[in-house]
């Protein structure tokens, strides 16, 4: 009878356990870096038996192993480095088309007052002593001046902007690995198949997976769940035996990122970090060639300006003056001090001007700039298409296995709470069935 008893009384205690884990199932099934958790039971070894032999089958109710968590190795570490390649496309992305819309003629308006430059100058050879047409050639090099400062302008705050994004990630990262490090500390203390295990072993996978897209990381894990974290590539140690060794970046003066860990440098390659220095670099080289051709093209109209006669027969001064595209300035020059003759006649200067439309002329040389940008924006697209499709498929991959599934976790309410009322029927029939022989003697 007593057998009876605790056979009621273990099913009480286990199926009370499983519909309490099915109901943490329901209750976070969307919340994030949550793996579907199962009670684990068995049927306990009875007392005349040995784990490596039974003679009888001797029914002893049922014991309960642990929590397990349902994960797969594998996928998830899949999935952290599929999510790193897809955060680094869409990182570098992100700021490529900012580049590109700062180039853009609706932001700065260069190609436009390129434009306008030249087709003033071709309306000047046919009415060189308009003076409207004076003054609008001479408010077309404003604007091409203002557009190089403006395009100038915002590359400039967008390389500060990238600097600042990636040294809020670099504080995110680093925090994140002390909370790692505390993760690791309760695990160490955390009793095997427990609740409260399995709650920090899910904490320990979303910060994985957050580090994981942030910057490169390899993971070994000890028996008792805690990690040890190394930068993949180099292999430098970032949480491990007690130890949290933080990452530090550096932007040079042309805003290009450098990463560091204890005063050595430290290559990333995937994840937002990585995303952030590639777009770094990429704003830095458009800066550099920004100022190239704003030199390259003041040069160019300067010559061809001071090689004609203005209006009162004095060469031709320069249009631009500066030595940069953040500096780059018209000159303040009157209508009459347009260059728009040369010794061939009155037009002459402007028919020459005009005739240098063609292949390496500024205008067609800016256009080829913002054709060579909008291939590097459209190559990045495409590349963060493929990453978040990649990435996409792993995480669905992972889920497969770690999401709760309601309609699974409603059978499995139903199956325990239906085990749950035969167990307290157990322990009822041993009553009824004790309280008969007791009235009986």
């Amino acid at each position: 009878m007593s057998d009876l008893l605790g056979i009621g009384y273990s099913g009480l205690k286990a199926y009370s356990r499983a519909l309490s884990t099915v109901g943490d199932n329901i209750a976070n099934a969307q919340t994030p870096g949550y793996a579907r958790r199962r009670l684990e039971m068995m049927e306990p070894v009875s007392g005349s038996d040995s784990v490596f032999y039974r003679g009888n089958v001797n029914p002893a109710g049922v014991e309960i192993r642990g929590v397990s968590r349902s994960v797969d190795a594998w996928l998830i570490a899949d999935s952290r480095l599929s999510s790193g390649d897809s955060e680094r496309a869409a990182t570098k992305l992100g700021w490529l088309g900012k580049v590109e819309g700062a180039l853009s003629d609706e932001s700065n308006g260069i190609k436009t007052g390129l434009t306008r430059l030249f087709t003033t100058a071709d309306q000047l050879t046919a009415d060189p002593g308009n003076r409207t047409l004076r003054s609008q050639f001479l408010q077309a090099v404003d604007e091409v001046a203002s557009g190089f400062r403006t395009a100038a302008g915002q590359l400039d705050r967008m390389s500060e902007g990238i600097g600042g994004a990636a040294t809020s990630t670099v504080d995110q990262f680093n925090a994140n690995l002390q909370a790692l490090e505390q993760i690791n500390i309760g695990l160490r203390k955390a009793r095997p198949g427990s609740t409260n295990e399995a709650s920090l072993l899910d904490e320990r996978d979303r910060l994985l997976d957050k580090l994981s897209s942030q910057a490169g990381v390899s993971a070994t894990f000890e028996n008792n769940g805690s990690v040890t974290l190394r930068a993949s590539g180099s292999g430098d140690l970032l949480v491990g035996g007690g130890v949290v060794n933080p990452i530090a970046v550096t932007a040079a003066a042309d805003g290009r990122l450098s990463y560091s860990i204890g005063g050595s440098p430290l290559t990333i390659t995937t994840g937002s970090l990585a995303g952030l220095s590639e777009a770094a670099n990429h704003v830095a080289d458009q800066r550099s060639e920004l100022d190239a051709l704003a030199v390259s093209f003041a040069a160019q109209l300067n010559a061809a300006h001071q090689a004609g006669t203005d209006a009162n027969g004095n060469p031709g001064a320069p249009l631009f003056t500066g030595t940069s595209a953040a500096t780059l300035t018209a000159a303040a020059l009157t209508p009459e001090q347009v260059a728009a003759a040369d010794a061939s006649g009155s037009n002459g200067n402007m028919l020459a001007l005009g005739a240098m439309r063609g292949a390496a002329d500024p205008e067609a040389r800016w256009s080829g700039h913002l054709a060579g940008q909008a291939q590097a924006t459209a190559s990045a697209r495409a590349q963060a298409a493929a990453a978040e499709t990649r990435a996409d498929a792993a995480a669905a991959a992972r889920d497969g296995v770690s999401e709760v599934d309601l309609d699974r976790e409603a059978a499995d309410l139903l199956r325990f709470q239906q085990a749950y009322q035969a167990a307290a029927r157990t322990i009822q029939v041993a009553r009824e069935t004790m309280q008969t022989l007791l009235n009986s003697i």
